[in-house]
């Protein structure tokens, strides 16, 4: 490999490190920022629970040093998802001078709306889903059996939650980019609508407790969401073969112009 060859792949490593730093220090901001109110922080994330308690009772910590951890950890957590668009913004940066303009076009929305779709998937299982589930969960206790749930334990089960329904929410960028990419077409995912519908509940039913409503809690924004991502994949399925064709003959134009 020549000293001419190795020159890009420097510059490309640079400017790699400098958006990983640029994003580890974001997110080191946001901590230092909140970490003064990670108990705060901590008891709103443990309200769901808290108000369907029995009256008396409270949440336990079964470890020693449980009470000062549990919170910086979840404060850790806060930051780096509350980072998301400047981590996304860093992504952008570093892959933007590789694409194609009307792929520039065409992923940048898609870039940011993840974050959108996630933010909105954490904050319907919060004052949507958590409400029902603790509740179930409340109502189901045995006679005799006192609830107390350890900090611990509640933050990784509610951790669990939010990645679940945030992951679930970007259903329709995922939609979006198998059509973008060729790997499948809006109609074969049309002619699969019932297997999707079915699919859906089944995730539901996994992922919620043992009843109905909860289920469908889940399940209809999900397939809403599939909807939704079919109508977006048509504008971006429409969008991409003639900018595709005019970004390639705009580089053919630029090659000949150099020969």
């Amino acid at each position: 490999m020549s000293l001419d060859d190795t020159q890009p792949l420097i510059s490309h490593l640079i400017e790699l490190r400098k958006r990983i730093l640029n994003s580890l220090i974001t997110v080191l901001v946001v901590f230092l920022a909140l970490v003064y109110f990670s108990n705060d922080i901590y008891r709103l994330i443990a309200a769901p629970l808290m108000d369907q308690l029995p009256k008396g009772a409270n949440m336990i910590a079964t470890d020693v040093a449980s009470p000062f951890f549990t919170p910086i950890k979840l404060t850790i957590m806060v930051s780096i998802i509350a980072s998301a668009p400047m981590i996304l913004y860093q992504v952008w940066a570093f892959i933007a001078p590789a694409l194609y303009k009307h792929e520039r076009r065409l992923v940048a929305p898609l870039l940011f709306s993840s974050s959108f779709l996630f933010y909105l998937g954490m904050t319907f299982a919060y004052f949507v889903v958590f409400p029902f589930v603790f509740g179930f969960f409340t109502k189901t206790v045995p006679a005799g059996v006192l609830i107390a749930t350890d900090i611990s334990n509640y933050l990784s089960f509610v951790m669990a939650l939010f990645m679940a329904f945030g992951v679930s929410f970007e259903i329709p960028i995922a939609i979006i980019l198998l059509c973008w990419s060729g790997i499948v077409t809006v109609e074969s995912l049309k002619r699969k609508r019932p297997y999707i519908l079915v699919g859906a509940f089944v995730v539901g039913m996994l992922l919620t407790p043992p009843d109905v409503f909860s289920q469908t809690l889940l399940a209809v924004p999900m397939y809403l969401l599939f909807e939704l991502g079919i109508l977006l994949s048509q504008f971006y399925v429409k969008k991409r073969g003639p900018a595709h064709a005019e970004d390639e003959s705009d580089h053919d134009v630029g090659d000949n112009s150099e020969k």
